[in-house]
């Protein structure tokens, strides 16, 4: 079984692809084996939509919150409430979310999922920094058109299940909140790059509650360390995530070892 973690890209391109870690697992072993990269949303959606087998990792939300969905008066069945989304643009997301925010005090301007407390991630209707809703409203879709296996969200083709991530919560374990990556090259200073050689050593290791080691080889591990943006490592982290699932699938877990959730929000596998 090919196991895949993807740090996704709502606008990708030459500067900003999306990254695919390709690898499979072996007794508590998650071996990278390669890393793909697709530079525009049609070519990764054929990518997805290819016959395979594969448990996968994906870095953006499936879902948004209850509260915010009941509150636009939006459907709150998933389907139909991702039909609504998708047929919006995103100057309309955007002001209709704003205006949400705006008539919400200080403090509590953002609805979160119930998945956002454990996993501390961002809310997925945040906009900006990361735009975490631009992610959904690009790749939610094309999972959907591709026919794969959503567990808990939709039934699909089972030999292709994607589930989401988000590989700080997995980084987090190692490094507290120290950051590891930025897109900003003025950022990019030997701290961080000290903190992404930290974090793989952990990793090798097995040292986090996963209990899974990553193995690759060392121009591979070049390649994580050296990507001063993390991508290559943020996908490692949810091929990791993907490694877990499918030891809980393997073990019987029905739902690939995500908790009872709610239907319309998703969760975070891990969390």
């Amino acid at each position: 079984m090919q196991l895949l973690g993807c740090d996704f890209s709502s606008s990708p391109s030459p500067r900003k692809p999306i990254v695919l870690a390709l690898g499979q697992a072996q007794q508590g072993r998650v071996q990278l084996q390669s890393l793909q990269h697709f530079t525009t949303l049609s070519a990764f959606g054929q990518w997805l939509a290819q016959e395979a087998d594969w448990i996968g990792g994906f870095d953006l939300p499936f879902g948004l919150p209850r509260e915010l969905v009941e509150t636009l008066g939006w459907p709150t069945d998933w389907p139909g409430c991702m039909d609504h989304y998708a047929a919006l643009e995103r100057a309309q997301i955007r002001d209709q979310f704003a205006a949400f925010c705006n008539a919400r005090p200080v403090g509590g301007k953002f609805a979160h999922r119930a998945t956002d407390k454990p996993a501390l991630s961002s809310p997925s209707m945040k906009w900006v920094n990361p735009p975490v809703a631009y992610m959904l409203h690009a790749g939610v879709p094309l999972l959907r058109q591709a026919g794969v296996h959503l567990p808990g969200l939709q039934a699909g083709d089972t030999r292709r299940v994607a589930l989401e991530a988000y590989p700080g919560l997995l980084a987090r374990e190692t490094l507290g909140q120290r950051s590891y990556k930025s897109d900003d090259k003025a950022k990019q200073t030997p701290e961080r790059l000290l903190a992404r050689r930290e974090l793989l050593s952990a990793l090798e290791r097995g040292q986090t509650r996963l209990g899974l080691r990553l193995v690759a080889s060392n121009a591979l591990m070049g390649q994580l360390a050296q990507d001063a943006s993390g991508d290559a490592l943020d996908a490692s982290l949810c091929l990791m995530q993907a490694a877990w699932a499918q030891q809980q699938h393997q073990a019987g877990h029905p739902q690939y070892g995500l908790p009872p959730f709610d239907p319309l929000e998703g969760w975070i596998v891990t969390a």
